[in-house]
């Protein structure tokens, strides 16, 4: 059995664990694509296959193979995504707030994919997804969409929750479906937005009165109706703009300082893309099928920061075993991230033939 058919057996197994009631053959096709993902880091149809561990030796059998997996509509990436979503959110909430993060990233000319993730240390785990064939923003009803998914998998009642998300979704429809939930949220809000102000019979655009009161409570931004919400302004020094947040808690610098901590998706997309699968080069034209190829992805992508995180806890760096106040600057700063880390691991697995440690079995 060579280094790919044994880690899609102990990926098979995760699943296995999770879905009981997922078709064997769903399983193993699923596991033997992200296997194969995380040997070839491409998200290129024609390298996955050229790479796929089958019996059929022509390269275009193995092709369409890959694709029927794609095209396969019992595969619901939601409910394959659930229990894994569901462990790390548990994860989340016994450590403290859960953090969510909502942004859209540019998978080809023809299609986006509105992400749902948690923040995971300095970056972000992908939860759920949208793919649409657009040009510009996924709407309000896909955002309230995935809002709702969440709620549903959150582990229990009452959890503390922030939704994080750039100008694009500090909108009066999403600050009223986080606030109907109950959950915090940190929405950057557009320069144009208008808002009502206690005491005041007109309203204003929002920078405007941002200029005379950096924190505001119990004021109206309206578009088609009205949603009530606090405001708080940061405007430091050497940036063209200020960052007018949105939020439910008292505004004050530390709570709108929150939203930078939305950034952390920023560096899982490029871990998608760039950086980790090319999930941006596929030719994929129909959004269903992308939409499972992003799937695999992060199935790879959870393996990669799980193996990642059960080599720095067994195989510590030297500079990781000295206390953090007493590490050089540029060796902290050269620390890889998990990421990073698992998929130096899981090569190294692959070539040796060696079982995929078990899942999270580094993070208690």
């Amino acid at each position: 059995m060579g280094g790919i058919e044994l880690l899609a057996e102990s990926i098979g197994e995760e699943l296995r664990r999770r879905l009981p009631g997922q078709r064997k053959t769903q399983r193993e096709a699923l596991a033997l694509l992200v296997a194969t993902m995380l040997d070839v880091r491409s998200a290129n149809l024609m390298e996955l296959a050229a790479a796929l561990p089958r019996t059929a030796e022509r390269i275009d059998m193995r092709y369409q193979w890959v694709a029927r997996v794609l095209a396969n509509p019992l595969i619901d990436c939601d409910v394959v995504m659930a229990p894994f979503a569901r462990e790390v959110l548990a994860r989340a909430a016994r450590l403290g707030r859960v953090e969510l993060i909502l942004d859209q990233s540019k998978l080809s000319d023809r299609h986006q994919v509105l992400m749902l993730a948690l923040r995971f240390g300095e970056r972000a785990l992908p939860l759920a997804w949208r793919v649409e064939q657009t040009a510009g923003p996924i709407g309000l009803a896909q955002q309230r969409a995935l809002l709702d998914l969440l709620a549903a998998w959150l582990p229990v009642a009452g959890a503390e929750v922030v939704v994080l998300a750039d100008r694009f979704y500090g909108t009066p429809g999403l600050i009223a479906a986080c606030a109907a939930r109950g959950w915090d949220y940190r929405l950057r809000l557009k320069s144009s937005l208008r808002v009502f102000v206690p005491g005041q019979a007109a309203s204003v655009r929002v920078d405007d009165i941002a200029q005379q009161q950096p924190y505001l409570s119990g004021v109206e931004l309206t578009v088609a109706g009205r949603v009530r919400t606090n405001i708080g302004v940061i405007h430091d020094p050497g940036h063209d703009e200020s960052w007018i947040v949105a939020m439910s808690a008292k505004p004050r610098y530390l709570t709108t300082l929150d939203y930078a901590r939305r950034w952390g998706i920023e560096p899982m997309f490029s871990d998608f893309k760039s950086r980790g699968f090319g999930l941006d080069d596929t030719q994929i034209r129909y959004p269903d099928r992308l939409a499972r190829l992003v799937l695999v992805v992060a199935l790879a992508l959870y393996c990669a920061v799980s193996t990642g995180l059960w080599d720095q806890a067994n195989h510590p760096l030297p500079a990781e075993v000295r206390p953090a106040r007493k590490r050089p600057k540029k060796v902290a700063r050269s620390l890889t991230s998990s990421f990073t880390r698992g998929l130096r691991r899981i090569a190294n697995l692959l070539q040796a033939a060696l079982r995929l440690p078990t899942l999270w079995a580094a993070s208690g």
